[in-house]
């Protein structure tokens, strides 16, 4: 059963639980994928479903910071709840040692010695922390180890 196809049946058990808290989240979750299927005129494997699920707990976090930010306790807590939601499809995290062994093996692997060859070291990276690593993390010690 692809990543889609279980989305779309535990929007059906919500329905049916009448789980309400669960049901909205999975529903955002079903538009944004649905949404970049008709936008980009494809039908999306796996890899995609879990870069729009990615897409959308970053920008739950930022959204629950910027309540925060403005006092809205209530709403920053909306957000929490759809992203433990939306987490759930995602893959366990790697640990930090995990990630930086990653990150060391694709320098060497790549032969990477500067900023300039930054891509070839993110590029064989992406598939492998897709869903497991925060990127733009990713990104900032792979900057610090190539002297950025």
């Amino acid at each position: 059963m692809s990543l889609k196809e279980k989305i779309k049946d535990d929007v059906t058990q919500a329905m049916r639980a009448k789980d309400t808290a669960r049901l909205s989240p999975l529903r955002l979750l079903q538009a944004a994928i649905q949404r970049r299927e008709v936008d980009e005129r494809i039908t999306l494997d796996d890899a995609q479903v879990l870069a729009v699920i990615e897409k959308l707990v970053k920008q739950g976090r930022e959204a629950a910071d910027q309540f925060l930010k403005g006092g809205r306790q209530d709403l920053a807590d909306k957000e929490n709840r759809e992203i433990a939601v939306w987490q759930a499809y995602l893959p366990q995290p790697l640990s930090e040692a995990e990630v930086d062994k990653l990150i060391a093996e694709a320098i060497s692997a790549t032969g990477a010695a500067s900023m300039k060859e930054m891509g070839k070291v993110m590029g064989q990276l992406k598939p492998k922390l897709q869903g497991r690593a925060d990127m733009a993390k990713v990104g900032s010690k792979i900057k610090t180890l190539l002297g950025g």
